[in-house]
């Protein structure tokens, strides 16, 4: 799997794991949830996020290495 899927995965957990959470345990859960969707905003922009870094030193590679 690459970088690019992969993050996206991730960030879809994050929002749904932390929407849960707001519903049942605090609503200061969705402080994460825009700070995902912040950084999913910002990555469009930039094409950098900093889950990538940590995919990056974890081995995934991304769909550009593949080839």
């Amino acid at each position: 799997m690459n970088i690019e899927k992969l993050l996206r995965i991730i960030a879809g957990f994050f929002i749904i794991v932390t929407l849960v959470l707001s519903r049942f345990h605090s609503e200061y859960w969705l402080i994460f949830t825009g700070f995902v969707g912040l950084n999913l905003l910002q990555s469009g922009f930039s094409n950098w996020c900093p889950m990538m870094t940590f995919l990056k030193w974890g081995g995934v590679k991304s769909c550009s290495e593949k080839n």
